[in-house]
């Protein structure tokens, strides 16, 4: 895989997340997303792309509808690779209005935007 690759599966992934959410919300949610793949040691493609962990994966278009939406997507991305990871560590998260199973096992870190953080 590309740079450019792996850059635009971030955006992407930022896109179909996070688009609604403020910015430290959307760099919050690439940073999750290399913080697995640098913990897992695959690309960022494959950590996209693992079952029942991205919503959006599988759905009919990966296309983004929303142009300016996307364009501040690939902005956090950009964001995201180029400063440090302020989730500290964080490798999952949720949207805050919900508690899934899983969380209770994981150590909560922060709330950016609408979405809960955690290790």
């Amino acid at each position: 895989m590309t740079l450019l690759e792996g850059f635009l599966w971030l955006a992407l992934n930022v896109y179909h997340e996070a688009r609604s959410e403020p910015q430290i919300g959307q760099v919050a949610i690439a940073h999750v997303t290399l913080n697995r793949a640098k913990q897992k040691n695959i690309s960022i493609e494959d950590v996209i792309k693992q079952p029942h962990q991205f919503k959006w994966i599988g759905k009919r278009s990966y296309f983004p509808a929303n142009i300016p939406a996307f364009c501040q997507s690939m902005k956090s991305a950009f964001i995201a690779l180029n400063t440090t990871d302020f989730t500290a560590g964080a490798t999952y998260f949720h949207r805050q209005n919900i508690t899934p199973k899983w969380s209770a096992n994981l150590t909560y870190l922060n709330k950016y935007g609408s979405h809960k953080f955690y290790r």
